[in-house]
């Protein structure tokens, strides 16, 4: 009688837990290796990307710019500026005086203007001569690589309008955006005549233009308009598209990317791929961009920075 209520007594305590069953203990801590083993691998599996993850978008690696400083070119308010195949800047001053430096910044040679006038634009892509155009007189005077004068054009004498912008073509014609009639012309200073005419008016249609810069480059020619774009035309003046960048002053061109400033950024813009890349500006108070393949100026009210490009 004692050993059935004893036996009773037993097996309701197993059923109310109240005394831990041994194989349920095993199971459990097995159950509980096997999750711990589980979250071991996982964390090792995914901790490499977590990192990487952590690295790449930590306040460092954001700030960080591929550019590193070489010098400041003491030159308050920098007016036009130009680069040329062989990374030589050249950058006027206000009083208009033209500046040529080595590309790491040493300089090289001064040309001063005989008469008073406004630098509108300098063009330095070509190989051997330097074009600077004087707008307020209508004048554009060529130099050589050592800014030795070599002609002069005076615009006026055979233009009826006004030239806006003007530049050289590879061979030693011109190119200008008659501002009066809205019309790109080329010409010819040896014949002494216009030899190309492509009109505008219909594709800046009831825009108002502001034309800034004009370079012919790889058989195109590229005309920008700050309004509405970059018009890009073959080197017979033919209309070719427009890319639609607009609110800027200048662009540049580096191998096969045209390049500009906007929101504190350099964009290299694909010319045949259609891709885009940036590249932080370490001078937020940069007015203008130049990029050559080593080093990179940035334009500010105080100077020139000269930055070494680590790409």
């Amino acid at each position: 009688m004692m050993r059935n209520r004893c036996s009773a007594e037993v097996r309701s305590a197993h059923e109310r837990s109240e005394y831990p069953v041994p194989h349920r203990r095993v199971a459990t801590r097995f159950a509980r290796r096997g999750t711990d083993f589980r979250a071991t691998v996982v964390f090792a599996l995914f901790t490499p990307l977590i990192l990487v993850l952590v690295s790449h978008f930590s306040p460092l690696h954001a700030q960080s710019a591929p550019w590193t400083p070489v010098r400041t070119i003491a030159l308050p308010e920098p007016g036009a500026a130009s680069l040329d195949r062989r990374g030589n800047l050249y950058v006027t001053d206000a009083q208009n005086n033209l500046h040529q430096y080595a590309p790491d910044g040493q300089p090289l040679n001064t040309y001063s203007p005989p008469l008073p006038g406004h630098t509108a634009q300098v063009e330095a892509w070509n190989t051997a001569k330097i074009l600077v155009f004087y707008d307020d007189r209508q004048q554009v005077v060529v130099l050589d690589r050592f800014l030795a004068p070599i002609t002069e054009v005076a615009l006026i004498d055979y233009l009826d309008g006004v030239a806006r912008t003007v530049t050289l073509a590879p061979d030693d014609r011109y190119w200008l955006l008659n501002e009066s009639d809205l019309t790109l012309r080329q010409f010819d200073a040896a014949q002494k005549r216009f030899t190309l005419t492509t009109p505008l008016d219909l594709l800046v249609g009831r825009t108002r233009p502001d034309f800034r810069f004009l370079r012919e480059y790889q058989n195109n020619l590229y005309l920008l308009d700050r309004t509405t774009g970059v018009y890009v035309f073959d080197n017979l003046g033919n209309y070719r598209k427009k890319l639609p960048l607009t609110g800027l002053s200048y662009i540049g061109f580096r191998g096969d990317e045209l390049y500009y400033l906007a929101g504190g950024q350099v964009h290299f813009f694909h010319l045949y791929q259609l891709t885009e890349r940036t590249s932080p500006v370490p001078a937020p108070e940069a007015r203008q961009v130049l990029v050559g393949e080593r080093y990179a100026y940035c334009l500010t009210p105080q100077g020139v920075q000269v930055y070494k490009m680590s790409e």
